[in-house]
């Protein structure tokens, strides 16, 4: 079968999919680089593009789309002419989904029963081509390493109003104004659409005279290392689509406190999700107060969920079969 792959954003979610798409059918990726012309909005260059990816949909017989944006949204407005899967993380919900002819989409995969029921109140028609498929990691990727502090918090995101690590500073100023001995490590780099994010969140650290308990990391590059070095990772968005960073801390042996965005249920146990920042105080000390063995168990707990429910050689193949079924309807 030959199987197409248009990809115009990151390829960090999708790197062993696309290898076993690879390794089971004839596989080619399409070049999208739109932007890449110095003036794609003039007509020549804008037919010269739709005339190469037009070639490229009718050359498949199945095309993924790793992200159901820019691209999809073109394809579709094309004429059909193969079998059309997307995979939709979150963003493309709320940017591109009412750009997209979805009647000339054959399988829609959402990465948590959250995004799927917010996708079906909004396209309900589409039900019938809805599966879900988790976001996943390669377990092997993350070895487990055992804790014996209990007082390094981290999170690791690009810093951006959405991530909400400004709000998690000034939480975190409330946890150590008793003389506590936590720490926080931020990992992640500024994000380019919000350029003042970065700065003003280490000013507020700076405002707060925490310098000596916060930690900027800027973009990490061993991720594996960096989850070592912390015992709780939390997750402070208010909204993902399944966020894979909490896996793979949990993964490494840390444990973990979410704030409870649609679908954060789907990831972690109620007992640790928090709401307000009085909740997630309160969970914070009771992490820390709870004996090592306390703390063991509960980490084997999350630990085992991921293993059983978010392992990427698992995801591949049921990805691999939505696609080998849309090319055979």
């Amino acid at each position: 079968m030959k199987v197409g792959i248009v990809n115009n954003e990151t390829w960090a979610f999708f790197r062993e999919i696309a290898d076993d798409l690879g390794a089971h059918h004839e596989l080619e990726t399409f070049e999208w680089n739109a932007r890449g012309y110095p003036f794609f909005r003039e007509r020549l260059n804008k037919r010269r593009w739709e005339l190469s990816f037009r070639r490229f949909l009718q050359s498949r017989d199945v095309a993924f789309f790793e992200w159901a944006s820019e691209a999809l949204a073109a394809a579709t407005a094309l004429p059909k002419t193969c079998k059309i899967v997307t995979r939709l993380h979150r963003y493309e919900l709320y940017q591109w989904a009412d750009r997209v002819d979805w009647t000339k989409v054959d399988r829609i995969i959402l990465v948590s029963r959250a995004k799927r029921d917010e996708f079906l109140r909004r396209f309900p028609g589409q039900r019938d081509k809805v599966v879900v498929i988790p976001e996943a990691i390669c377990i092997e990727r993350f070895p487990m390493h055992r804790r014996e502090s209990h007082t390094r918090l981290g999170i690791l995101c690009h810093l951006s109003p959405r991530k909400r690590v400004y709000e998690l500073i000034l939480a975190f100023s409330q946890m150590v104004s008793g003389g506590s001995a936590l720490t926080l490590d931020v990992g992640g780099a500024g994000h380019p659409r919000f350029p003042d994010y970065e700065p003003t969140v280490r000013s507020l650290v700076n405002k707060l005279q925490l310098g000596d308990r916060v930690r900027f990391h800027g973009q990490v590059h061993n991720p594996q290392a960096w989850y070592s070095g912390i015992d709780l990772f939390l997750s402070n968005s208010y909204s993902e689509g399944l966020q894979v960073a909490p896996m793979e801390a949990i993964a490494s042996g840390a444990d973990c406190l979410s704030h409870f965005w649609d679908g954060a249920d789907e990831l972690l146990p109620q007992e640790h999700l928090f709401t307000t920042d009085d909740e997630l105080l309160e969970k914070v000390a009771v992490y820390c107060d709870a004996t090592q063995e306390e703390r063991q168990r509960r980490q084997a707990v999350l630990r085992e969920k991921v293993i059983s429910e978010f392992d990427i050689h698992v995801t591949k193949a049921q990805i691999r079969a939505v696609v080998e079924a849309a090319a055979r309807d």
